[in-house]
């Protein structure tokens, strides 16, 4: 079982980010976290970022952005990723209405796959952020892999949220099989605090094991039980519990 780092979605503890984003990362690190994905850079721009990250001692495990940079500003996302050493860039959200029907899935795909490709290009890797809407079934198969079908693999993967693939009607541990080689970074997340949700995370955890092309582990919350910072501390505990960090 090969060891897959452990790194928190920074949109976890947004408001701190954006109050002081390298004190927010600084602790991010004090509670043992070995990389960040960044959702913006809070306060600071991409060279500020970079800084607070170094002087962290965080490492990127990717950056979502959205598809209004990704279209309209991708030089400059490009720039960024660079300068920050990020290898991964994740579209996180797609409109529910633009995913009706088949063809509108395979044309989302054919969009992000044209955005892959430009980034593969300067050496970067993408990847699509799913929600729970993109995990029903749209005449017979989730509009994910109708999307992921539409575009080359070496363009596009998935980043599988675990919680959202179960709020969506999938067991989290079969779409990760399915996807396979595809899936480079999984979000854990459980509702509220890891392990105090409906996720199934030995099988989550035993199915990335035999994938293995998995690279990080992203833990994420958007709900809690406590201040954001102590429930990503506790989610982090409970990953040590589980042996994973």
């Amino acid at each position: 079982m090969k060891k897959i780092p452990i790194a928190l979605q920074l949109w976890s503890i947004n408001a701190a980010q954006q109050r002081d984003f390298a004190a927010a990362t600084a602790a991010v690190a004090a509670i043992g976290y070995a990389g960040v994905e960044l959702a913006g850079y809070g306060n600071l721009d991409a060279k500020g970022a970079k800084a607070a990250l170094d002087a962290a001692g965080l490492r990127i495990a990717g950056m979502h952005v959205g598809l209004d940079r990704l279209t309209g500003q991708l030089d400059a996302v490009i720039d960024e990723a660079l300068l920050l050493g990020a290898r991964d860039l994740t579209c996180p959200w797609w409109s529910p209405g633009q995913l009706a029907t088949p063809a509108a899935c395979e044309k989302a795909g054919e969009r992000l796959g044209a955005i892959g490709a430009v980034l593969r290009a300067c050496g970067l890797r993408f990847s699509f952020h799913h929600h729970s809407h993109e995990l029903r079934l749209v005449e017979g198969r989730t509009a994910l892999e109708w999307m992921l079908d539409a575009a080359a693999p070496r363009d596009l993967s998935a980043e599988v949220d675990v919680h959202w693939a179960h709020e969506g009607g999938q067991a989290p541990d079969q779409l990760l099989r399915r996807l396979g080689a595809r899936v480079p970074l999984i979000h854990l997340k459980d509702a509220k605090e890891l392990g105090t949700g409906p996720v199934d995370f030995a099988r989550v955890f035993a199915a990335a094991d035999a994938i293995g092309s998995a690279e990080w582990f992203i833990v994420e919350q958007e709900d809690y039980n406590h201040e954001p910072l102590h429930s990503v501390r506790l989610c982090f505990e409970q990953v040590k519990r589980w042996g994973r960090a």
